[in-house]
């Protein structure tokens, strides 16, 4: 099977060229000026969650890049039994267990998944269906919660072996239905993506975001999983994609008054996604709130079997603008899923909730 070309990819950055900063811009449509207003003091609490699919795909994917057909099925069935280990209903109940502990006013999940996999026709007894979405929405109905979906926005595509392996990968907005009143809300595709990496799997991302109402006063909760690390790609490629997908929420939201914005942006301070934010006036509220402090979210072992977290990367944020009073906010900030006692029972062993910890802050 032929490699994944880059080229139209790249060649649609290069199109766009139209700042000296940033090696790309957006279309005419979407204007970057920004609004800078003082916020409210209300309390807000905020928390974004990568789910984690339950199994490395970029080890799939990776297989199915190569011109060797032998090793896409082995690498698919390792992925399915990881998926097993990884027990994503159980996974679900303990989420939604911090959700309840923390009442957020809005939930970002990145990750929420519908993996169904039947390989029955080809002669192997395995067969998986899981809804992510609908499990955590279960989960937190059994505590008594009403969080609604504002929007979803799709991101991964896979469509493997005749369609006995289908994988749906979606970004999600939850808001307290008994706290938030939604105004409007929508989830789109990124202007600039990937697109088809290897037969039969797309990467389309994008993001979601909800125009609200809490206690009288106008916030925007958005949220998104911007483009991962995918081997092959050429050097300083998807750093761009990154900021030009940032740089397109930052657009989008720039009329705004006190925006919420979070997510697995996939990339640390320094980067230029980092900047981007950065320089249209949004605070990274850990290092707000908790300077000095690491924050590192990423990533446990594909099977979430470590015993205890040995992240190497911050790629996982919540930035607020116009929140607060003249610029700064008050509040805290803590992570989910990167100490020992957030661990739960699998099938064989104690496993984590994600992959990545989650972040759960309150500001004012």
């Amino acid at each position: 099977m032929a490699k994944r070309s880059y080229l139209p990819i790249a060649a649609t950055l290069l199109l766009v060229v139209g700042c000296d900063k940033y090696p790309f811009t957006l279309p005419d449509h979407a204007p970057i000026a920004v609004q800078r207003v003082d916020g409210g003091t209300s309390d807000i609490t905020v928390m974004t969650q990568n789910l984690y699919v339950g199994a490395d795909v970029d080890l799939v994917i990776r297989a199915l890049g190569t011109a060797d057909p032998t090793d896409d099925f082995p690498a698919l069935m390792s992925a399915i039994e990881t998926v097993g280990k990884t027990d994503f209903p159980a996974r679900a109940q303990a989420i939604a267990a911090e959700i309840a502990r923390q009442r957020p006013h809005a939930v970002g999940l990145q990750e929420v998944s519908e993996i169904n996999i039947d390989l029955r026709p080809l002669g192997v007894p395995v067969v998986v269906e899981q809804n992510f979405l609908a499990l955590v929405q279960a989960a937190l109905a059994e505590r008594g919660l009403h969080y609604a979906v504002a929007a979803t926005s799709e991101n991964i595509r896979v469509n493997l072996v005749s369609g006995a392996v289908r994988l749906v990968d979606h970004d999600a907005l939850l808001i307290d239905a008994d706290r938030v009143t939604v105004n409007s809300a929508a989830g789109q595709d990124f202007a600039v993506n990937l697109g088809q990496v290897a037969e039969g799997v797309v990467l389309v991302r994008g993001w979601v975001y909800a125009n609200t109402t809490i206690a009288g006063q106008s916030y925007t909760f958005a949220s998104a999983h911007t483009e991962a690390n995918l081997a092959g790609a050429p050097a300083g490629l998807l750093e761009q994609i990154r900021a030009a997908q940032v740089l397109e929420m930052v657009a989008t939201l720039a009329s705004r008054e006190r925006v919420v914005l979070m997510g697995d942006l996939n990339d640390q301070p320094g980067s230029p996604m980092y900047s981007v934010l950065a320089d249209a006036g949004y605070i990274d509220t850990w290092r707000a709130l908790r300077p000095g402090v690491a924050g590192l979210t990423c990533c446990h072992p594909a099977d979430l079997s470590d015993r205890t977290a040995d992240f190497n990367q911050r790629i996982d944020y919540i930035w607020t603008r116009g929140v607060g009073q003249s610029g700064k906010i008050q509040g805290s900030i803590d992570r989910f899923g990167d100490v020992p006692s957030d661990r739960l029972a699998g099938p064989a062993s104690l496993i984590w909730p994600s992959d990545h910890a989650g972040l759960v802050t309150s500001v004012k």
